[in-house]
């Protein structure tokens, strides 16, 4: 079997997210918001996708590459009568103090040897593929209408090529604006340009602006980029992925739509974007954390949408071929509908910094109390319930050793938290709920293996529970964190350092694909217990499972090292950064220099 990898990269500017194909294809493109129709979705269907491509006449191969620092992509394309470029490019740059982020597609197009000639097709849809626009033809623009709002196409490449769908010469520079609702009104190649070198002196000064180690720091300042892009600047939200529906193996039935905000991964991608300085994105994070427990009076939900939305009704577009014809197309989570009662913790010890942290003015915080009341009630009422744990299973519930880890967290978040607003009542509640959840965390070990299980009354393991050395549940130099990590190793780990979440059968069988943020979480954990030189050495391998750029899928076939789940996988390039951050605080050189 061969390797198989995404052929896209990513480019985004905090309001919409879109993947640029190596065969110069927009093929995945969700407008007016992340979780919005798609307007371009080859990459579920080839037909009824739609199209917007740049392609020579001839046969044809193709690189792409970053401009270094920046969400900025550039395609190569190589035929026999020459060379040309497309770099792409979602604007974002401040002005009039804020964020200048439009629904708009940029693509410059230059040639670099040669001749080529090339044809430009541009065919947005609308309702997931079943809707194919009407264009129509202005002077130097065409419109697109049917949807909720028009698109339109502003060029300087003659309107008749396109509509002709006939090629031409390449022979000088020319740009591509695709606008949703308003319409680009600036002059064409100027504003282009302009919006181009602002784009990128904005994410290169993004970047001088971040606290990134030196080790692997080209990894993590990719990891960064991509990141950052996945935040929905209008609310703080940050989203799992760009895409639904991208199968966790090939013919697995494993599709899921991850255009939506867990709760549940709060803590690691606050730690990460702490890890690298970026406060201005976590108290964004921060503020739609906090609408949505305001607005929760019993319980959260794993997933909301990235308006905090608690309306995710999953639903199959049997009309779609899916990925490499991989059904079903999902639209939606269930998820929204499981009890995961880790949940509590994680915004508990996510909000914890606003209290506890000097670069945050805690003290003008009047509803302290409020908020650490209402989390400790939500972790009383749910502390002795089983729920569907961290993997969502679908049909059955336990007591689980990682919902209670977090629970455990969170009540020593709460009472420090406690301590720092001098609440002695407050404290206390903390510390007993704390000692309740640690009861339910040692009901899962087992004395004969060494070893947490995934449950209580389980023998499962479960890649999960590594969670309890790096959250210092069990101190990391006792035998009982070293032996627990090798129970884990010699059960869960492959050949090659990935690791399965688990092994046993679950609501769809077994799983046939490790699940790379456990890879991270492992190199992480390894690193805890002082096994620093196997840590470098796992994390490195790990680097092989990139795509050309450096990005990051949520599952590995251990077999062939593909790239399978939903692309870029955000909470990927959180594990990277976040293993990435404790190797190099072990090495001592947490600054590069």
């Amino acid at each position: 079997m061969s390797k198989h990898t995404y052929q896209t990269g990513l480019i985004g500017n905090c309001a919409f997210l879109a993947h640029v194909h190596k065969n110069t294809d927009i093929s995945w493109l969700c407008w007016p918001r992340f979780d919005s129709t798609f307007v371009f979705g080859s990459l579920l269907d080839d037909k009824k996708g739609g199209e917007f491509t740049i392609r020579p006449e001839e046969e044809f191969t193709s690189t792409q590459h970053y401009l270094e620092n920046t969400n900025v992509l550039v395609t190569e394309v190589t035929c026999e009568s020459g060379i040309y470029r497309i770099t792409d490019f979602a604007p974002r740059f401040n002005q009039y103090d804020r964020y200048f982020k439009p629904l708009m597609l940029i693509r410059k197009i230059e040639p670099v040897t040669g001749t080529p000639r090339i044809k430009v097709k541009c065919e947005p849809v609308a309702e997931y593929g079943k809707l194919k626009l009407e264009a129509q033809r202005g002077s130097n623009h065409i419109e697109y209408v049917g949807a909720d709002s028009d698109m339109r196409l502003t060029t300087d490449i003659p309107i008749t090529y396109i509509f002709d769908d006939s090629y031409f010469v390449l022979n000088e520079v020319k740009y591509l604006v695709l606008t949703y609702g308003a319409p680009l009104e600036a002059p064409l190649v100027s504003t282009s340009e302009t919006f181009l070198r602002e784009t990128v002196n904005y994410w290169r000064m993004w970047i001088k602006y971040s606290s990134i180690a030196g080790f692997f720091q080209q990894y993590v300042i990719r990891s960064a980029l991509v990141l950052k892009i996945h935040q929905y600047e209008d609310t703080g939200a940050i989203i799992a992925a760009s895409t639904t529906s991208l199968p966790e193996f090939d013919g697995s039935g494993r599709n899921w739509d991850y255009r939506y905000c867990w709760l549940r991964d709060t803590f690691y991608v606050i730690s990460s974007l702490n890890h690298i300085g970026h406060f201005q994105e976590m108290e964004r994070y921060f503020n739609y954390v906090a609408d949505i427990s305001v607005s929760e009076k019993s319980r959260y939900q794993p997933l909301y949408r990235i308006d905090g939305n608690k309306k995710l009704d999953e639903s199959i577009l049997d009309y779609l071929d899916g990925y490499k014809g991989n059904k079903p197309v999902r639209i939606g989570n269930q998820a929204n509908e499981h009890i995961q009662n880790d949940i509590y913790g994680q915004v508990m010890i996510s909000i914890m910094p606003l209290y506890t942290d000097h670069r945050f003015i805690f003290r003008e915080r009047k509803d302290s109390r409020m908020w650490i009341s209402s989390i400790l009630d939500k972790i009383e009422r749910t502390i002795d319930e089983k729920d569907a744990g961290i993997w969502e299973f679908r049909n059955f519930a336990n007591v689980h050793c990682y919902s209670n880890l977090f629970q455990w967290a969170g009540c020593s978040a709460a009472a420090k938290t406690a301590v720092t607003i001098g609440d002695k009542e407050l404290e206390e509640k903390a510390l007993m709920l704390k000692a309740k959840a640690a009861a339910h965390i040692e009901s899962c070990y087992d004395p004969v293996r060494k070893v947490y299980t995934n449950a209580a009354g389980s023998s499962h393991l479960d890649a999960s529970t590594l969670q309890l050395i790096m959250m210092n549940y069990l101190d990391p130099a006792s035998d009982r964190a070293k032996d627990h990590l090798k129970a884990l190793e010699a059960e869960l780990k492959t050949e090659k350092g990935l690791i399965y979440r688990y092994v046993h059968e679950d609501d769809f069988g077994k799983p046939k694909t490790t699940f790379l943020i456990c890879a991270f979480w492992y190199v992480e954990a390894l690193a805890c217990v002082g096994r620093i030189e196997e840590a470098v050495t796992e994390f490195e391998k790990l680097m092989e499972y990139a795509n050309h750029l450096m990005l990051f899928s949520e599952d590995v076939d251990e077999a062939t090292g593909s790239q399978w789940g939903n692309f870029p996988q955000a909470y990927s390039h959180v594990g990277l950064m976040n293993a990435a951050y404790r190797i190099s605080m072990k090495l001592d050189k947490p600054i590069f220099l």
